[in-house]
């Protein structure tokens, strides 16, 4: 059997056996550079922006376990695999996707705008809080969000730029650096202008200003700090405590049938395996949870529906959107628990 991947055609059995070999591999012992890897052409589809921009500052870029600017420090790093198809292939296997070169850019636009952030230490200037809000307010991973709101951009899913006034300045300097958006258009009559304006005001005062950066160190996890394997860097998902699941039995009878003697209908479970990934992907999109609770509430569902035995009712697409619809569902009642519990004086948004 062949398969198709990014890059050709391989054997089933062959990339088994390199995927296998590729797991048990200390991702420090991989020899990953950017230098002739996608991340490089696409750090270079940054930098052009920036020029075009005319923002003289370029935030260096390093390999590490995810995105994100260290502690403050105006560099950016790009999560490892994305300078190896191999390693793309087993992302996407286990997440459901890997970043398109769109979904990059924005990724990368957004930590340009931290990095912009700190090098020039803009939270400092006295019109920051005014625009954005407090940037010493605590950083919280769960976070509320309105959804209705207009007094942000909308740049990454999740409505990222309700998390913390530092997620807003980074958004709003990733909508105004994207080419060809016209942001006074795509905002007008939106809160979220003034923003916009302010940072455009801000970035030609600014624009020709560089800043010494500092070296990359161990504390910000480069991939020749990362003595840990592949399989390691997967198997540290977050994951969905649920016990045995019998409380969405009333549940996934709505979605499934019961067996019956002559019924010749896909067992769910099987469903449920074959899709599997395909709907860690829309869930995990819509739900902005990471996909390793997505794939943990699944295969719980899926020892449910065994011990059950039910089969498919509605055709596989309609299966699909009311699978998408309920753990979305869940894991967003999930999330507004967990913030509920952590902080459960505070009515942020």
């Amino acid at each position: 059997m062949q398969i198709a991947f990014r890059g050709g055609v391989q054997n089933s059995s062959g990339w088994e056996s390199e995927r296998s070999e590729l797991l048990a591999r200390q991702i420090s012992a991989l020899g990953l550079t950017v230098a002739g890897s996608r991340v490089e052409r696409l750090v270079t589809r940054l930098d052009n922006e920036l020029g075009a921009r005319g923002i003289a500052f370029r935030p260096p870029v390093y390999l590490s376990d995810e995105w994100g600017c260290p502690d403050g420090s105006p560099i950016i790093g790009v999560p490892f695999y994305l300078a190896d198809a191999r390693l793309e292939r087993i992302e996407e296997e286990h997440s459901g996707s890997v970043e398109s070169d769109e979904e990059a850019m924005r990724y990368l636009r957004h930590e340009a705008g931290h990095a912009m952030n700190y090098a020039f230490r803009i939270h400092d200037r006295p019109d920051f809080e005014s625009v954005f809000g407090d940037y010493a307010r605590p950083y919280r991973e769960h976070y509320a969000t309105n959804p209705m709101s207009r007094d942000h951009v909308r740049h990454i899913l999740g409505w990222y730029a309700q998390k913390h006034p530092d997620e807003d300045f980074a958004e709003t300097f990733a909508v105004w650096l994207t080419p060809d958006l016209d942001w006074r258009t795509e905002y007008a009559g939106w809160p979220a202008l003034r923003k916009l304006e302010w940072l455009d005001a801000l970035m030609t005062s600014i624009a020709d200003q560089v800043t010494a950066t500092p070296p990359v160190t161990d504390e910000d996890m480069p991939v020749e700090a990362m003595h840990w394997t592949v399989g390691e860097h997967y198997s540290v998902d977050e994951m969905l405590a649920l016990g045995d699941g019998r409380q969405f039995d009333r549940d996934l009878t709505r979605i499934f049938a019961r067996a019956r003697r002559t019924d010749e209908s896909e067992g769910a479970a099987a469903y449920l395996e074959r899709h599997e990934t395909e709907l860690v992907t829309r869930i995990a999109y819509w739900a902005g949870i990471s996909p390793g609770v997505v794939r943990s509430l699944l295969r719980a569902l899926r020892e449910r529906v065994t011990v059950m035995d039910l089969r498919l009712l509605e055709r596989e697409a309609t299966t699909l959107i009311e699978l998408t619809a309920f753990g979305t569902a869940v894991l967003l009642h999930w999330r507004y628990a967990r913030i509920a519990d952590a902080h459960p004086l505070s009515h942020e948004t």
